[in-house]
């Protein structure tokens, strides 16, 4: 019998509860992990590779799912409810935990087709309506103006750093309450890369936005608040301003130093 809901704080969006996530065989991926998400806020998720950060976006919007014979304990909610509970369906969730992921995927389709295709899938037929979310969804992640005046063509055309974008345009048009983001500037160039970090600041105002980076600069520029995983384990969590100049751990100390990872 699962646990009842708990009264959501006002401050907080996603609430970690000694969670821990087991591989088939009983590796355990994450291991004891309790953290709090506020909203609309950016928690920037740093550590080496293999450290549990990727593995934990998935838990969040419950992509780890798709693992055969994998387990959990502890709990993971949103506003207060369990995202694991029986009432809560997963495609569900999925809609209000989005999900980017490092390497872009925009749909062989129009750019145009490309924002529209999850909100008609949800049962948006007016086309004043799906132009209204295609522009809206495009400004935001602060596209529209590359690409006003080409909605129809291929996206395939666009390019890596304007895929990347389109695929946050893509799931903002789906309205979520989350968004997840994992290595979302992988391989972009710098300009590329600073175009998502200011849609990501200005996006915070409507979402709580969950950032996994290897570039701990970029988790010090975007960040409010980051957590630091080693070894499937949370070291050390706190305000971003904090984690940079005074860590508590040595471990988070060298991480961010360069001495290791």
């Amino acid at each position: 019998m699962s646990a009842p809901a708990s009264a959501p704080d006002a401050g907080t969006k996603v609430s970690i509860e000694a969670f821990s996530y087991f591989y088939p065989g009983g590796h355990a991926a994450l291991r004891d992990i309790t953290l709090a998400i506020a909203r609309n806020s950016i928690l920037g998720i740093v550590g080496p590779s293999s450290s549990g950060k990727s593995t934990l976006l998935r838990c969040l919007n419950r992509m780890s799912d798709f693992v055969h014979g994998t387990r959990h304990t502890g709990r993971i909610l949103l506003d207060g409810e369990d995202i694991h509970g029986p009432a809560v369906e997963p495609p569900h969730l999925r809609r209000r935990v989005g999900m980017v992921f490092d390497t872009p995927v925009p749909l062989p389709r129009s750019i145009y087709d490309n924002i529209a295709y999850g909100p008609r899938l949800h049962g948006v037929r007016e086309r004043s309506r799906l132009d209204e979310l295609v522009e809206s969804s495009l400004k935001a992640a602060i596209l529209w103006d590359e690409v006003k005046d080409r909605l129809e063509t291929s996206a395939l055309r666009l390019s890596g750093g304007q895929q990347q974008r389109l695929c946050i345009a893509r799931t903002i048009a789906l309205d979520p309450e989350v968004i997840l983001l994992d290595e979302p500037c992988s391989g972009l160039d710098p300009i590329s890369t600073l175009k998502i970090e200011e849609a990501l600041s200005e996006l915070k105002e409507r979402y709580t936005i969950v950032l996994v980076t290897n570039n701990t600069k970029q988790a010090a520029r975007v960040s409010d608040e980051v957590a630091y995983f080693l070894m499937g384990e949370l070291v050390e969590h706190g305000a971003a301003q904090q984690i940079f100049t005074v860590p508590r751990d040595r471990r988070t100390d060298d991480y961010i130093s360069g001495r290791f990872g």
